[in-house]
């Protein structure tokens, strides 16, 4: 099949070889009845710019490539959604490399093939060590590169937000309502957010004087979430209340506290984090930490593009999260701690049950 060209644009348009060249190349000056009419011959003709071409011939807008961890995890979604927002308003193009494992060399892969592209610059949301982040900085060369996933000490340019800020909110809001047995669902202990919101919640606690009474570790995934939780249930630790690195293990968790006969937040009380579109959504809608994806979106497609202007531009920054207090968290009560008490009486029966001979 003969492939589409800029003259067979032209062509069913009804416009120059010309004008269908600066629409392309998004010039400024093409009305916008033409360039309508020029993007729909094109949607037509299923025709797609050869960007390579246009780079060599020094035409083509910025190419911003995200490095991004797996989009099946909503938060990760949504932020490339406000990269990609924000681009388009910028009169940017966006490609995408998904990282599907931990690890440098898996980051470092993904990196490799946007350079290929030929990206003006270049946005990781991979969660990276100090060291690491350098090597991949190194690896990038001269051209610009911003990370989304690292620790405030790290020596690159980046956007993050406050890992202080959120894990104590939401750790002093559940000590404000009166609960002291917390427990802790994490994130990978690969993941430096993860280990930073599990650090933060430990201090808030220790400056009360106060242990998790129990420490689990997920995936990021609801199903991690529901299996963690079912398993510290099954054991007999019934905690007041559970802090969760994000929305997605706490939808799990709320999962399983329900499927174990218990309610949220009249038994259990949960808090997330992240704050992502379906949070709302849940039942009952969850109690979580806010983080701004669009305001990161924003920020970061415009210090990247301030950074590929050879712009002067902050090497790190941090922005606020703040907490969202929506019905799955309540102070203990007397009836709370007399059902949790039960339920863990149950859980010591069924275990004497099974290890009955069978036939007695």
């Amino acid at each position: 099949m003969k492939p589409v060209t800029l003259y067979d644009v032209a062509d069913l348009a009804g416009v120059s070889y010309q004008t269908v060249s600066r629409v392309v190349n998004q010039a400024s000056h093409v009305s916008a009845r033409t360039r309508e009419k020029v993007e729909a011959a094109m949607a037509e003709l299923n025709y797609i710019p050869n960007r390579v071409a246009q780079q060599l011939a020094g035409k083509q807008s910025p190419l911003i490539g995200v490095a991004t961890t797996h989009l099946a995890l909503h938060a990760p979604s949504q932020i490339v959604a406000a990269i990609k927002s924000r681009a388009d308003h910028c009169s940017a193009s966006v490609v995408i490399s998904m990282i599907e494992h931990a690890g440098l060399q898996a980051c470092k892969a993904a990196i490799y093939h946007l350079l290929a592209q030929r990206v003006t610059g270049i946005i990781v949301n991979f969660p990276l060590d100090d060291d690491d982040a350098r090597e991949v900085a190194n690896a990038c060369g001269n051209v610009p590169v911003l990370f989304l996933d690292v620790s405030d000490s790290a020596p690159v340019n980046s956007i993050i937000f406050s890992h202080q800020q959120g894990p104590q909110l939401a750790a002093e809001y559940l000590l404000s309502r009166g609960h002291q047995q917390i427990a802790l669902l994490s994130g990978p202990e690969s993941s430096v957010s993860a280990r930073l919101r599990r650090s933060g919640w430990l201090s808030s606690l220790a400056r009360q004087q106060l242990q998790p009474v129990a420490e689990l570790q997920g995936d990021w995934s609801a199903m991690s979430g529901f299996l963690q939780t079912r398993q510290m249930l099954e054991r007999g630790v019934l905690p007041g209340a559970m802090l969760v690195a994000n929305d997605q293990m706490a939808l799990g968790a709320m999962r399983a506290i329900c499927e174990y006969g218990l309610q949220v937040p009249a038994d259990i009380s949960v808090i997330g984090y992240d704050d992502t579109d379906d949070s709302c959504c849940y039942i009952p809608p969850l109690t979580t930490i806010r983080q701004d994806f669009p305001l990161l979106g924003k920020t970061s497609v415009d210090r990247l593009l301030q950074l590929s202007r050879g712009e002067q531009a902050s090497e790190n920054q941090q922005l606020a999260v703040s907490l969202v207090v929506r019905h799955t968290v309540q102070p203990p009560g007397r009836d709370t701690v007399s059902a949790r008490e039960l339920s863990a009486s149950l859980i010591r029966l069924a275990r004497q049950v099974s290890r009955l001979p069978s036939g007695e």
